[in-house]
């Protein structure tokens, strides 16, 4: 009978405790990790966010860029991390292909976080640089299949959603092209826009302003429709090269074992961003797509996380590509 109330008081202690924590949560600035490098398209929607959450939360949110290794390096900090909230993930598709791109990860996409909600939808869109010579995408197959493997394809890093996006695209077109890793598609971006590279497949939120400005040339968006951030840019099907659609999604995660109810309060946060005015407009400006309220719980974010690894695990092992 003692052992019985105490295991009982046990319980009561433990659920009291995580209620008032629910309950007081936040208390202090919460950290979210962006495994990119600053610049890039993940980073420009991650910290429009966290604005917008900080605002809800009435705690800071302060976005730390952690780069490297396709998104692996930061996506294993916040594995690592305590699983009290204060510690988050805002990542891309990249979660789920990295599984099949990486032979040895230190981390399991699915097993090893908490997915608290569905963010933003977004296309890749093919670009060069303003002195490359093709005007459109039929002549950047032609020279890119002439050249055969000198065109320099910059990319945000092994295993990242560009990288993928310029394999898969050498792959479709039976040839080669020199890769160019960067650590984010913010340094991949500036050398592009110096002509250290030829192209780099991306998304819009980056590369929208470059090419509205002429700095950048747009070849081909891919998606099934063309986007009204930029009307004039044809997809990869209308422009000659159809079933080549590509798009990224992101979502906010946190480390295993973070309570429920924590989880929740962040999720409300993340819908309060995302029904924010100043956020919309921007996301519209930038090419950005807002999953519908009902895709934006945490159970969905987790549904789509392992319906992509199915997803693309099979293309890459088919394709043979693979990240170090």
């Amino acid at each position: 009978m003692k052992r019985i109330f105490a295991a009982a008081t046990g319980i009561a202690i433990a659920l009291t405790s995580a209620i008032a924590t629910a309950q007081s949560y936040p208390t202090k600035p919460i950290q979210v990790i962006i495994p990119y490098a600053p610049g890039g398209s993940t980073d420009v929607i991650g910290r429009a966010l966290g604005e917008a959450m900080a605002r809800n939360l009435k705690e800071p949110v302060v976005i730390e860029n952690s780069g490297g290794a396709g998104g692996t390096i930061g996506t294993a900090r916040v594995v690592n991390a305590q699983a009290n909230g204060y510690t988050l993930l805002f990542h891309n598709m990249g979660i789920a292909t990295a599984p099949a791109l990486y032979k040895k990860l230190s981390f399991d996409s699915t097993k090893d976080l908490e997915p608290i909600g569905q963010a933003a939808d977004v296309p890749m869109i093919l670009v060069g640089t303003k002195g490359f010579a093709p005007s459109n995408l039929k002549e950047v197959i032609a020279f890119i299949k002439q050249k055969q493997g000198s065109v320099r394809f910059g990319h945000a890093g092994n295993g990242s959603t560009s990288h993928l996006c310029a394999m898969l695209l050498a792959k479709t077109l039976g040839t080669e092209v020199t890769m160019v890793p960067y650590r984010g598609t913010g340094p991949a971006l500036q050398d592009l826009l110096a002509g250290q590279v030829d192209l780099l497949c991306d998304q819009p939120v980056a590369t929208g302003p470059y090419i509205k400005s002429g700095m950048l040339k747009p070849y081909a968006l891919a998606a099934a429709l063309r986007q009204p951030s930029l009307p004039d840019v044809p997809t990869f099907a209308e422009a000659g090269l159809s079933n080549f659609e590509l798009e990224v999604w992101h979502g906010l995660y946190a480390p295993k074992g973070t309570p429920p109810a924590v989880i929740e309060r962040l999720n409300q946060a993340l819908r309060f961003a995302l029904a924010d005015q100043a956020v919309l407009q921007r996301f519209a400006q930038m090419g950005v797509t807002v999953p519908t309220a009902a895709r934006q719980d945490a159970p969905t974010l987790g549904t789509r996380t392992k319906a992509e690894i199915a997803r693309w695990t099979p293309v890459i092992k088919a394709a043979g590509v693979y990240a170090e």
